[in-house]
């Protein structure tokens, strides 16, 4: 098993103020399901055939196995977690402690071995592919046809999170304020969290 364990991912559990038993615990299932494991975006990442099926992630009140097709998985037990109405595929199972853990393993692994499954079948998560511009940012673009040249520059991703961002104001001064404030690092071609 240890020729399959990643230095980066042994370093981000030394650094671990919290969780380093719970991630222990989840490191040893994954990796039992023969997974590789890698480190992507801060975190231990683990793939099939260099294709992304789950992440260890820790936050304030939980730790938790992202899955990255999560939408696509049957759920059987309902312990799948959506953690924003805007993620669209991914779905975390969270824990506490690692008793949680140590009961779950079989149903974990289940999980994991459905999520291989997913990924070994070719299946896609059918993403919402269009999200309406907020007035305020469409009115932006009249004013600067630059703006609008930059923002249909930047990638899908990072056009969405403006988008959901401007969006998620409720008042339009407020919608409009977020726009002014980044319409120089739109134009620059970063994203809103760049």
């Amino acid at each position: 098993m240890t020729s399959r364990m990643n230095a980066k991912v042994d370093e981000f559990f030394k650094q671990a103020h919290k969780w380093k038993e719970e991630y222990t615990k989840l490191r040893m299932l994954v990796l039992d399901c023969g997974l590789t494991e890698t480190f992507k975006w801060k975190h231990p990442c683990y793939t099939f055939e260099e294709k992304n099926i789950v992440l260890i992630h820790g936050f304030k009140d939980y730790c938790a196995l992202l899955f990255h097709k999560g939408a696509l998985l049957k759920d059987t037990h309902g312990i799948l977690v959506q953690q924003t109405a805007n993620v669209q595929a991914g779905r975390q199972i969270r824990f506490t402690t690692v008793q949680e853990i140590i009961q779950m393993a079989p149903i974990l692994k289940a999980y994991i071995n459905e999520a291989i499954e997913v990924e070994k079948a070719g299946l896609k998560v059918p993403y919402k592919k269009e999200f309406s511009l907020p007035e305020e940012l469409q009115n932006k673009f009249d004013e600067m046809p630059a703006l609008k040249t930059a923002f249909e520059a930047l990638t899908p991703g990072r056009q969405k999170a403006y988008i959901l961002y401007f969006s998620g104001a409720k008042q339009s001064k407020t919608r409009e304020a977020r726009v002014d404030k980044y319409v120089q690092k739109i134009l620059n071609g970063k994203g809103l969290n760049d």
